[in-house]
């Protein structure tokens, strides 16, 4: 696991026309190939009269699954170019879909890369791109004497508590970026005098999104 990803939380639309012909950007994330390919199907329905449904989609954490289509355009000059774009955001987990009217003139290869690239370069400008962070649950348990240590340390770095539990003691999860997580185990023992039990519940990857955060 990485310890960041950049990836699109929701898909957009944009369009482009190029010598009458327009060019029309579906973005969507997808974390699996066969949700690509049933995307790029999708799309081939709903845009069933249109001359060429080109696509681009990447996979995994590192980039690791690149696959394009120019989908009856001449090679390289579609499904190529869309895809350097989505790679060059550093974006993975997410596919394109470019749609193309036939306006009756024909563009030449230089013209085509340009207006594949293009429309999906405005697609992303209309989806919302996150960067998400490798984090680590923990779960630390303190008698009530302390509850305001522990609450003080956390708002002091900035450590979400994701749920606080209250019985014969007091159990806090909090998310921590991983790069942090011994980090801020030492602080907590030392804040505690070692009384504060720590245990990592699980690890997960999380974003903020309009100062909240996300776990997926």
């Amino acid at each position: 696991m990485v310890e960041e990803y950049k990836t699109i939380y929701k898909g957009g639309i944009g369009e482009i026309t190029e010598k009458k012909s327009r060019f029309i950007a579906t973005i969507r994330p997808v974390e699996t190939e066969e949700e690509a390919l049933a995307f790029l199907e999708e799309m081939k329905k709903k845009y069933w009269d249109a001359r060429h449904n080109c696509s681009a989609y990447v996979l995994g954490e590192r980039q690791e699954l690149l696959r394009c289509s120019d989908d009856g355009e001449p090679s390289q000059t579609a499904g190529k170019p869309m895809m350097d774009v989505l790679t060059g955001a550093g974006l993975t987990n997410v596919a394109a879909v470019v749609t193309r009217y036939f306006g009756g003139t024909l563009l030449g290869t230089g013209g085509l890369v340009r207006a594949y690239s293009a429309a999906v370069q405005e697609g992303l400008k209309n989806s919302r791109i996150i960067t998400k962070y490798l984090g680590t649950r923990l779960l630390v348990e303190t008698d009530y004497n302390g509850i305001g240590r522990l609450q003080y340390l956390f708002g002091q770095r900035q450590i979400p508590m994701t749920d606080t539990e209250y019985t014969d003691h007091v159990s806090f999860t909090v998310l921590v970026p991983v790069s942090k997580t011994a980090e801020l185990t030492k602080a907590i023992t030392e804040s505690t005098s070692g009384q504060a039990k720590i245990a990592e519940k699980d690890r997960l990857y999380y974003t903020i999104l309009n100062g909240e955060y996300l776990c997926f």
